[in-house]
């Protein structure tokens, strides 16, 4: 379809919009791939229920299991513009870009060589995942396991045993935390993580 001449309204209206603008709507609809925002200022979309449009990531940091977790129909919502989809001719939109992100946080309050506490949430072939609370989990990677290349990391730890880690990396872009094990794991006076 050839939106710029069947919608050219609506076409007018996504070239006028910035990337990082605020906008507001109404959560018009909810399915499983994303939520569509009938937007205030906005005209109607002729095929979808509103012009402005976020996909899951984009509702929030933290994990959802549904989009309900985070809106519903009828909810009044203010987020930030990413891009114009010019196949679907939608505002791409992000509500979590308006809430502060966990992981800038953690960085800030956690310096890279600190010690925590975490619990070993997975161990596989390329290392073990250390739940370190509040929704974190940082890896650390067999080549740092115990300072040496580690044969099998699976035989020396367990799912669910608490261990002693230490930040080696907090990588914001790909929002990974690295991790390795401290030179003596039995060191007393850990700073929990928090």
């Amino acid at each position: 379809m050839d939106w710029q001449s069947e919608s050219p309204e609506l076409w007018a209206f996504l070239e006028t919009l910035h990337r990082g603008d605020i906008l507001s709507g109404t959560v018009a609809a909810i399915e499983r791939f994303g939520v569509f925002v009938a937007l205030d200022d906005g005209p109607a979309h002729p095929l979808f229920p509103g012009v402005g449009f976020i996909v899951i990531p984009e509702l929030s940091w933290r994990h959802l299991d549904a989009p309900t977790d985070v809106v519903h129909v009828g909810q009044r919502v203010s987020c930030e513009f990413l891009q114009f989809d010019t196949y679907n001719l939608e505002a791409r939109l992000s509500l979590r870009a308006l809430e502060p992100a966990p992981l800038r946080a953690f960085a800030d309050r956690t310096p890279v060589g600190q010690e925590l506490r975490g619990t070993v949430e997975k161990v596989l072939p390329f290392g073990v995942f250390v739940d370190l609370g509040d929704g974190f989990v940082g890896l650390v990677p067999s080549r740092e396991i115990d300072g040496r290349p580690a044969v099998s990391p699976v035989e020396n730890f367990e799912a669910g045993e608490e261990i002693t880690v230490v930040v080696t990396e907090i990588d914001l872009p790909t929002r990974r935390i690295f991790l390795s094990r401290p030179k003596n794991a039995q060191h007393e006076g850990v700073v929990p993580a928090t």
